[in-house]
C-alpha cells in the first residue's frame, strides 16, 4: 500500500460502515493527517482541528471554579477532550461516543491522541448515546455515579444544529430537550457546542429560552485546499 496512504481500520456501526485512514498530501510536507468516514461523507480530520480544540478553550473558560467535573458529547479524533485536559482545574472528564469502534481507536491508539488520552486518569470513555443520556434526567453522564451535576457540557456530534449526523438526533434541539441537558449542569454552570456553519439567529434564540446567557464565537482556520480561511463557530451559554 503505498506510504501516501493508508486504511487503518473500517467497521460497521450502528451509523453505518466507518473507517480511519492516515495519508499525507505531499504538499503539506511531512506530515501525517488522519480521517474518519462514516460510508462516503468525511466526518473529520486532523488538518481541522481548530474548532474542536477551541470548543474546550472557549466553553471552559466560562466555567468559575477549581475541581470541574466535565462532559464531552463526541469523541472523533480526541481533541476537544485533550484541550480539555490542558485546564488542570478539570478533576474528572466524560467522553461519550455511541461508537464502540472509535472508543477502540483510542483505547488501542490508533490514533495520536489515544496515547494521552490514556494516559490521563481523569479521562473516562463512556459507551452510550449522549443524547440520550442528555435527556434522561435521571441517569446523566457518569455511569458510578447516576444524575452528578457537571460544570460543564462540550457537544461535537452534529454538523450543525439543524443538520445531523443521525436524523434521530433532531428533536434534542428543542427547549424541553435542551433544558433536561441543562438539568444536569451544576447553577451557572456551561454547555458549549460546535457547528460547522457560521451562528445561526434562530438557534440562539433558541438557545435563550433555556440559558440566561447566549454567545456565538466565530473560529476562523487556514484551509490549504480553498487558498482561504473556513470558519466554523462556537455557542457557548450559561445556565
Amino acid at each position: 500500500m503505498s506510504l501516501l496512504f493508508k486504511e487503518i481500520d473500517s467497521q460497521a456501526s450502528s451509523l453505518g460502515e466507518i473507517s480511519l485512514r492516515r495519508r499525507r498530501i505531499p504538499a503539506l510536507g511531512d506530515r501525517d493527517i488522519y480521517e474518519v468516514k462514516l460510508g462516503d461523507e468525511f466526518l473529520m480530520s486532523s488538518m481541522f482541528v481548530d474548532a474542536e480544540e477551541a470548543l474546550s478553550d472557549l466553553g471552559l473558560a466560562a466555567v468559575h471554579g477549581d475541581q470541574l467535573s466535565v462532559a464531552v458529547g463526541g469523541l472523533g479524533l480526541g481533541y476537544t477532550a485533550v484541550a480539555a485536559l490542558k485546564d488542570d482545574r478539570i478533576s474528572e472528564l466524560f467522553v461519550v461516543d455511541a461508537l464502540e469502534t472509535v472508543i477502540g481507536w483510542h483505547k488501542d491508539e490508533l490514533v495520536p491522541l489515544g496515547k494521552i488520552l490514556n494516559a490521563d486518569t481523569r479521562n473516562h470513555y463512556v459507551l452510550a448515546s449522549f443524547f440520550d443520556l442528555a435527556t434522561d434526567p435521571e441517569t446523566g453522564f457518569d455511569p458510578k455515579n447516576k444524575g452528578k451535576k457537571f460544570d460543564a457540557i462540550l457537544l461535537d456530534i452534529d454538523h450543525s444544529p439543524t443538520e445531523f449526523l443521525n436524523a434521530a438526533n433532531a428533536s434534542f434541539y428543542s427547549t424541553d430537550n435542551l433544558a433536561i441537558m441543562a438539568g444536569h449542569l451544576k447553577s451557572k454552570g456551561v454547555f458549549a457546542m460546535w457547528s460547522q456553519n457560521l451562528p445561526d439567529k434562530n438557534f440562539e434564540a433558541l438557545l435563550r429560552t433555556v440559558f440566561t446567557e447566549v454567545t456565538s464565537h466565530i473560529i476562523r482556520f487556514e484551509n490549504p485546499f480553498q487558498g482561504t480561511p473556513s470558519t466554523n463557530s462556537v455557542y457557548v451559554c450559561i445556565k
